[in-house]
Parts: C-alpha cells; sequence; structure tokens
C-alpha cells in the first residue's frame, strides 16, 4: 500500500486543516496511492508519449495529472494546461490554447509579450491583463481576411519548443468539449492533422465524460482514433482506503474502525470524491470514535448536498428512462427485453430498450461496464433515487 504523503511533524494535522479533500484538485497528503498511474504517466510525459486518460467522473483524473505535472516540470519540460470546459467553439479554443501555452513557455511580462508578437506574427494578438499581471492573463487572437488559419496557432508549442529548444506537455481537461463543437469533426480532423507531426509536444487528453471520450478515442471512424496511450483509471483499493481513512481520523485526534472505514469504501464504490466527501462528514459529526449514527449522518449530508445536481440530471427525464434507472437499481443489469422485465418495471416494447440505453448513455447517466453488463455511472445517485424518490 502506497500513500503519496508530505507527512507533517507526528503526523498531525493543523486545527484549521480539513483532514479530507474534495471538490478541488488533490495534492500533497490528500493524493492517496496512484502509485502505478503517477510512473506510467511521468514516463508518457517524459518520453514524449501522447496519452488519454479514461475513467468515470470522480475519480481523480485531474488531481493525478496535476501530480506528475508537478514531478516532471522543469526548465526542460514545460506544462501548458487548458481547461476546455467552457470553450463553445474553434475561437475560443485556440485562444485557450495560445494563452495556455504562451502562459507556460514565458517566465515574465515582458517574454509573454515578445512571444506573442514572435511567435503569432501573422495574427493581432489581444492581451488582457487579470488583477495579478505577473500570472493572470488570457489571449484574443484577432485575424486579417485570408490570415485566419487555426492549423498555425496549433504549431505553435513545436515552433516554441524549436526555438527554445526544450519539450511542452499540453494537457487539456475536458477535451470531449470538443465534441459539441459546431463542425465538430472538421476541427477534430484540424487538431490530428497538425498534432501527429509534432516531435517536441506531448498531449494528455482527459475529460469526464467516459463515454464521449471512449468514442471519440476508440472509435475508428473519429480522426483521433489511436493517437495515443489510452489508460483508464481504475479505482483505489478497499485496503488502502481503509488504511487512508483511518489515519486520518487519527492524525485529527479521533478515531474510526477499519470496519467502518469500509462502509464509507462501500457507500461511495470507491469513487474519490465521493469516499473523501463521506469521511468529512463522517468526521464532523464525530466526536473521538465515530459510530453508525455519525456514518447515517453522514450519508444523510452527502446526499442532501448532491441533491440539486441530482434533481437537474433527473428532472428532464422520461418515465420510461426513470424505470429504466430503477431497474438498473434494483439490480437488473442484463435481459431488459424479456418480458418479466418489461413489465415489472413498465419499460415498453423491446424496442424502447435500444433507445433508452442510447439517451441515458449520451446523458452520462449509464455506461456498459462489461460485455452486456450496465449501471447507473454515479453511485451517489443511485444511492439517492433508491432512498429520495422511491424511498427504498
Amino acid at each position: 500500500m502506497f500513500i503519496f504523503a508530505n507527512r507533517k511533524t507526528k503526523d498531525m494535522i493543523k486545527d484549521d486543516e480539513s483532514p479530507f479533500v474534495f471538490g478541488v484538485k488533490v495534492k500533497g497528503d490528500a493524493f492517496t496511492d496512484r502509485r502505478e498511474e503517477t510512473e506510467n504517466l511521468k514516463m508518457n510525459f517524459t518520453y514524449g508519449v501522447n496519452t488519454i486518460l479514461i475513467s468515470p467522473r470522480r475519480m481523480g483524473k485531474t488531481s493525478l495529472v496535476d501530480k506528475v505535472c508537478s514531478i516532471v516540470e522543469s526548465d526542460k519540460i514545460r506544462i501548458a494546461r487548458l481547461d476546455a470546459f467552457g470553450c463553445r467553439s474553434e475561437n475560443d479554443f485556440v485562444d485557450a490554447f495560445a494563452t495556455a501555452v504562451i502562459r507556460a513557455t514565458s517566465g515574465k511580462w515582458e517574454e509573454w509579450m515578445e512571444n506573442a508578437k514572435m511567435f503569432l506574427s501573422r495574427f493581432v494578438p489581444k492581451i488582457s491583463i487579470g488583477p495579478d499581471p505577473l500570472s493572470d492573463f488570457s489571449v484574443s487572437l484577432e485575424y486579417n481576411a485570408g490570415n485566419k488559419t487555426t492549423e498555425e496557432v496549433l504549431q505553435l508549442p513545436e515552433i516554441i519548443a524549436e526555438e527554445k529548444g526544450i519539450k511542452i506537455v499540453v494537457c487539456i481537461d475536458e477535451f470531449q468539449q470538443i465534441g459539441d463543437f459546431p463542425e465538430s469533426l472538421t476541427f477534430q480532423k484540424k487538431l490530428r492533422s497538425v498534432w501527429q507531426h509534432q516531435s517536441n509536444v506531448t498531449y494528455c487528453l482527459y475529460g469526464s465524460k467516459k463515454h464521449m471520450m471512449e468514442k471519440m478515442f476508440q472509435n475508428q471512424s473519429y480522426p483521433f482514433y489511436r493517437f495515443g496511450d489510452i489508460f483508464y483509471l481504475k479505482k483505489i483499493s478497499e485496503a488502502d482506503w481503509r488504511e487512508y481513512i483511518c489515519r486520518k481520523f487519527a492524525s485529527s485526534g479521533k478515531s474510526i474502525s477499519p470496519e467502518l472505514a469500509g462502509k464509507i469504501c462501500e457507500i461511495t464504490d470507491r469513487y474519490s470524491s465521493y469516499v473523501q466527501q463521506l469521511a468529512w462528514f463522517v468526521w464532523l459529526r464525530t466526536d473521538g470514535a465515530a459510530t453508525e449514527e455519525d456514518l447515517k449522518y453522514g450519508t444523510d449530508r452527502l446526499l442532501d448536498a448532491c441533491e440539486p445536481v441530482f434533481i437537474q440530471q433527473t428532472e428532464s427525464l422520461s418515465s420510461y428512462q426513470m424505470n429504466f434507472l430503477h431497474a438498473l437499481a434494483d439490480g437488473i443489469h442484463t435481459g431488459f427485453t424479456q418480458s418479466s422485465v418489461l413489465n415489472t418495471y413498465r419499460l415498453g416494447t423491446p424496442a424502447n430498450i435500444s433507445r433508452l440505453k442510447k439517451s441515458l448513455t449520451e446523458k452520462d447517466l449509464i455506461a456498459i461496464t462489461a460485455p452486456h453488463t450496465i449501471e447507473i455511472t454515479d453511485p451517489i445517485l443511485k444511492l439517492w433515487l433508491k432512498k429520495r424518490v422511491w424511498k427504498e
């Protein structure tokens, strides 16, 4: 069992320091295990292997990438970070891409300006400065008629890397967002046609919508098919989580039994963010040693915290879609076209099953976890449906 930690004296946490971290990028003592994945990703970044990281939501993809970036970044390897979540078009992406690359390869304001003028000479870069001019800025590119070529901007990291004699790793979170751009496939072809020829730049592409990432990188009809090394981020083992939870309780002068820590893992299905969040709620309620009542309180608090998002995710679903989720929550994972299942859960005709699977997969509410096996993607959504919607 491995824990990445910057251990403090006597392993005790500060009075104002949370023992569990969720909802933000996890680092330091809160970054748990992931030794094998960290080493693999570090080797890919170091030796220039493009990487596609796929996993369900709340499994710690962003925290893992940030951990590895902090290890490999140096004067010779620069890291450009880009979150594509707010990008709604090709132009949005190109602006964010240029901003990330210039920020990563420039040490100060004068160098940003110099790089923008030198490497984007055919464009008119407009630089907006934030409250801290040393680190907070963004670039938007204005083009003269006939000069606008996305391909030129996509070449920016390779040009800078060659000029400065460095390697660049470009990490793009929520990459699946480009699948919603107008003329998305055309844009994806542009990206692939430029990036695949770059020898000094490595790409790490990851996102929170598992089914879209799989379609983009595993479907041979899509431009990014076989673009790089695909690896799935697996769940951290229960043994590692138990040790971590017990240690964090102990570091704050409280205690929890391995059995109760195991129940936290069971409820959350070992989804990293949920483990941390439920453990936090239980820790808040605990006075001395954690009890079953503390766990019940923590679970209710977790459901309360997630409820607004779950209502938003389910309020527009049809009765057939909700019934299909009910079947999954009751442990039905195959055989949906059998008459007994169709009648018990009021799913309509056998032909309706394919439509239900497709629509709920596109909403990222269900996933195929094994051949012919379907499950609800979010374990706490499943629990919320059973307890708060169906009152089971």
